[in-house]
């Protein structure tokens, strides 16, 4: 993907979701006036202003928003607009009900929330159609237009419906996909339970059934609801991009496991011109700083390594979470330039001025409702300096020393129904292999299962139940060429219509690992196993054993007990120039560090040393040089090492040898050439 920046825009982009349509217009001189005391360079507007602009049908109303761009663009302030079709008017659903989703258990939604699309209505489509053109012919070369944003936050609260619409669009992408009814049963298995079609009529959306649908069918219609959303993305892209030639389009992705589960992001990422994400602090009991560092390492790899922006997060709590605490002083400017260093050109915020109505009034605003004379206002200030700093920052990349191999598709198909265990959880694995791979100060590319993976000398692999021929090819081909690669149970149990692969498990992983597994033995609830290694080292797995059976692979650790007792549990497989590991139980971050600092032996990372836990260093780079971040997320001020001299932009001074950082302080060294 090519780097693509929002036009026009000088040095790093702050601001955030404005919404001026919740206010009166004599507020508006107010907040353009303290946009320029923050900083604001670009805000998102529009986002859920359709019933606004099109108060009915076909009658458009383009008058306040005329104003508040020229507004805008009189304080150099750049715009991000939206096409409002996240949110169609109550008239347009009075009109066609059926434009509202059902649910798999046949309850069809109602108005009065946000998102509540049928995205296979055509009425919803030619609405869509309709306003974003009028947009695109309205605004599409106005000076300040930086950004076209689609929609928002696709795939939430809804990805799929299961009404009539969608059966009739499901018929026909099952046609497009496989030519034949005779196909589609071979890919479903439906020999099975006799399910067998004799005529694409006669397949229906997988709605609630007495017992497990089809899980094949589940998973095509999972793939079906998001190609989808991804359709009418495309349609209102290709509007933007004819009427308003050489504005980058994109829409507000929410990559982080955390928070959305029904898009492909690797998809999507192929049809934005701009990677942009939402990301939100998770309060689960979990170091919320590893899922920040994760969510923007995983927005940049599906921007192909390129920059992107991030263009919602929150200055302090959010509202939706059973419990929503505030951010600690300096937290906020911290996540923004955590983000800033895994590859965002810039920070930006949901959002501008607190709502004083609706259900997000609670959610933390840039302009609070305790006003200027409050922290998050002060900070919200330094923020944009900090970032007005930061500008040489802006077109560099992201420099990653390792890669994760994850895909949407195969986490979809592991969580459907009747697995071997309800307590195996790909989303845990990808979270407890990334935070052991944080705690080495490891910077990470995630990267999709067929991706070329040579220049990464260590690659993990945390759940891939579904892998593919292709999928098996490529981890072979990186071993073999001099490769690292360490690979968690459960993977490479099926293809990609969730078909076991014939023979012994781990199907296309067999080779790479040089082992098979007889029969899964998965733990009971709090059950645990003993590992032991030669030297009478010890570590403790649970949720799943297996029946590993090497087949050139060594044992390197060996169940102590359990079904499992004296089998290898932790093998190792050199293979042409490469090394494969393979964990066959769960271990918790600590046991994981032990096996991970065995691979990055192998893979000749050496180990960070003098940098404390929870203290971050990330390098971007660029034509312009490079530049070195250290983010302190502790209370006790560390020294960093430097590679080389430089100068801290933040604060101007000179730096050599070892970097000093305050507790939860963030400096960012321009380094020597």
């Amino acid at each position: 993907m090519p780097d693509t920046a929002p036009e026009g825009l000088e040095g790093l982009a702050f601001g955030g979701d404005y919404n001026p349509e919740q206010w009166p217009e004599e507020a508006w001189q107010e907040d353009v006036r303290l946009m320029r005391e923050a900083g604001v360079n670009l805000v998102s507007l529009g986002i859920f202003s359709w019933a606004l602009l099109e108060p009915e049908p076909g009658r458009y109303d383009f008058d306040w928003l005329d104003r508040i761009i020229g507004l805008l663009h009189e304080h150099g302030i750049r715009i991000d607009l939206a096409t409002p079709t996240v949110a169609p008017p109550a008239w347009f659903y009075r009109a066609h009900p059926d434009a509202l989703p059902v649910s798999r258990e046949g309850m069809r939604y109602a108005f009065g929330s946000r998102g509540a699309i049928c995205h296979s209505s055509p009425a919803y489509r030619a609405a869509a159609a309709a306003i974003t053109e009028q947009l695109a012919r309205r605004y599409g070369s106005h000076p300040a237009l930086a950004l076209w944003h689609v929609h928002n936050e696709y795939g939430v609260p809804v990805s799929a419906c299961y009404c009539e619409n969608c059966a009739v669009h499901f018929r026909r992408w099952l046609s497009a996909t496989y030519s034949t009814v005779d196909a589609v049963n071979e890919a479903w298995g439906t020999a099975f339970w006799g399910q067998r079609y004799g005529s694409f009529d006669e397949i229906e959306p997988p709605r609630a059934t007495p017992t497990v649908c089809n899980p094949a069918q589940r998973l095509d219609y999972a793939r079906f609801a998001d190609a989808t959303m991804r359709e009418n993305f495309v349609r209102e892209r290709d509007l933007l991009h004819r009427h308003s030639p050489g504005i980058p389009v994109t829409t507000n992705f929410m990559t982080a496991l955390s928070q959305c589960d029904s898009v492909d992001y690797w998809a999507w990422g192929r049809e934005v011109d701009l990677v942009t994400n939402d990301h939100y602090l998770i309060t689960d009991g979990r170091r919320t700083h590893v899922n920040l560092a994760m969510a923007a390492d995983l927005t940049r790899s599906v921007a192909g390594g390129a920059p992107w922006l991030l263009l919602e997060h929150s200055t302090s709590g959010v509202n939706w979470q059973p419990r929503n605490p505030a951010k600690a002083p300096g937290q906020m400017a911290r996540n923004s330039l955590a983000h800033v260093a895994r590859g965002s050109d810039g920070a930006m915020f949901f959002q501008w001025r607190q709502s004083r109505r609706g259900a997000e009034k609670f959610h933390s605003s840039m302009l609070p409702h305790a006003g200027t004379e409050s922290r998050v206002w002060r900070e919200v200030v330094g923020l944009g300096a900090a970032l007005g700093a930061l500008a040489p920052v802006r077109g560099t990349r992201t420099a990653a020393d390792a890669a994760v191999v994850w895909d949407w598709q195969s986490w979809w198909a592991q969580r459907l129904e009747w697995r071997p265990s309800e307590d195996h959880d790909a989303r845990e694995r990808a979270d407890t292999f990334y935070e052991a791979l944080y705690d080495r100060h490891l910077t990470v590319d995630f990267a999709h299962p067929e991706a070329d993976l040579s220049r990464y000398p260590l690659v993990v692999v945390p759940a891939l139940y579904l892998a593919n021929e292709a999928t098996g090819h490529n981890l072979r081909t990186y071993v073999e060429n001099g490769g690292t690669l360490v690979v968690s149970y459960f993977s490479g149990i099926v293809d990609q219509h969730d078909a076991v692969h014939p023979g012994a498990h781990p199907g296309v992983l067999r080779e790479v690992l040089g082992l098979t597994i007889e029969e899964f033995s998965p733990l009971g609830d709090g059950e645990r196993v003993r590992l032991t290694a030669a030297d009478g080292a010890e570590l403790t797995g649970d949720v799943w054993s297996e029946f590993v059976v090497p087949r050139g692979a060594e044992t390197v650790w060996t169940y102590a007990d359990g079904l499992t007792a004296g089998r290898p549990a932790i093998t190792r497989h050199r293979l042409g120039r490469g090394t494969a590991w393979y964990v066959s139980t769960r271990l918790d971050t600590g046991g994981l560090n032990t096996i991970l600092d065995a691979a990055a032996e192998d893979a000749g990372i050496a180990p960070r040393t003098g940098l404390p836990r929870d203290v971050e260093v990330v390098r971007r780079t660029g034509e312009g040089g490079d530049y070195l971040f250290a983010v302190n997320h502790t209370g006790t001020d560390a020294k960093v090492p430097l590679p080389a001299h430089g100068t801290e932009l933040l604060t101007g001074e000179r730096a050599a040898g070892r970097l000093g950082l305050p507790a939860g302080a963030v400096r960012v060294v321009k380094l020597d050439d």
